[in-house]
């Protein structure tokens, strides 16, 4: 590319060299190898793992990383809870109110009626039409038979409580939808009070967030991981480091290696040595542990640096232009 075009800033386009100084967009990089985490790291802390263990999944932490992790989950889960306890418990006060103020506001238009107030002339002219055709009906010289039935007195004062309530709830969201939030409060912005689908929302399993979905993980599905050191150190593994090698082949284990993970025995062995002498016998070519075919758990790696190799690529989400 030319000077003259990077300082070509009179187009009314984005040259490249423009449009990579920009601040907003999104942004993507190529990783190299260097960028990669390595086979044996935390994918926590993304150090090498110190007392390794993995998840159901292949997911490789140190123990105290993926600890505390799991830990910190489990207090966020406790305090969901305990707002959601605290949210239902409200609305269980709430709706006692209510109802109370319906089954009051029912006897007072009981008593209204009895007293005849509070009627309309053509709700009266009604009812005394009512009265007059049910006096017809009865035959003269009949004497009327008053019958109580409580069964049908608490219907009716079930239906008209159930109806005063329904108009009450009606008022109150129609109070709250006329009050505008305040966004220079935080106490009375709308995302401020948690509500009980937002708690809903939250996960209340531990997980393993490393996963691409997240999947549950408790603290007893995790496996321990024993590498085969090769008795070597070199600068690539870092300053006085042993590598890693398969306890069959003796290659050494890297990023570039598919490897397998023996749940009973915890040994890594590659993926060439666990297709011909691991799952003919299914047994652990180190320790001859009889194994199953749930028991052979892939271990995940990072991207090789190759673009066949797996996640070669990092993304930064940012503003989008707003012209």
């Amino acid at each position: 590319m030319t000077k003259h075009s990077k300082n070509n800033t009179a187009s009314s386009v984005f040259s490249y060299s423009e449009y990579k100084r920009l601040d907003y967009g999104t942004k993507r990089q190529r990783l190299g190898n260097e960028s990669m985490r390595r086979f044996d790291a935390c994918s926590l802390c993304l150090q090498r793992a110190r007392e390794p263990l993995a998840c159901p999944s292949g997911h490789l932490f140190c123990k105290e990383c993926i600890y505390t992790d799991l830990l910190q989950q489990r207090s966020d889960i406790k305090r969901h809870k305990s707002i959601l306890a605290s949210i239902q418990k409200q609305e269980d006060e709430e709706r006692t109110a209510a109802l109370a103020a319906a089954r009051e506001r029912v006897l007072k238009d009981f008593e209204r009626g009895q007293l005849n107030v509070g009627k309309s002339l053509k709700e009266k002219a009604d009812a005394a039409k009512a009265a007059s055709a049910s006096d017809a009906a009865e035959p003269r010289g009949v004497k009327r038979k008053f019958e109580f039935d409580s069964s049908v007195v608490d219907e009716q004062m079930r239906i008209a409580e159930e109806a005063a309530l329904r108009k009450i709830e009606r008022e109150q969201a129609e109070a709250r939808k006329a009050k505008l939030p305040d966004f220079w409060l935080p106490s009375l912005t709308p995302d401020a009070a948690p509500t009980k689908e937002k708690e809903k929302d939250a996960q209340m399993k531990t997980m393993c967030r490393i996963g691409e979905p997240a999947h549950p993980l408790a603290m007893k599905n995790l496996i321990p991981v024993s590498f085969t050191p090769d008795g070597s150190s070199s600068s690539s593994n870092g300053a006085g480091e042993e590598g890693s090698m398969c306890p069959s082949c003796k290659k050494a284990l890297s990023n570039n290696t598919f490897m397998f993970l023996m749940a009973p025995c915890s040994h890594v062995i590659c993926k060439t040595c666990t297709e011909t002498l691991v799952k003919p016998g299914m047994q652990c070519v180190q320790c001859d542990k009889t194994l199953k075919e749930k028991d052979l758990i892939e271990m995940k790696r990072e991207g090789t640096g190759f673009a066949g190799g797996g996640l070669a690529e990092a993304k930064k989400k940012g503003v989008a232009f707003q012209g």
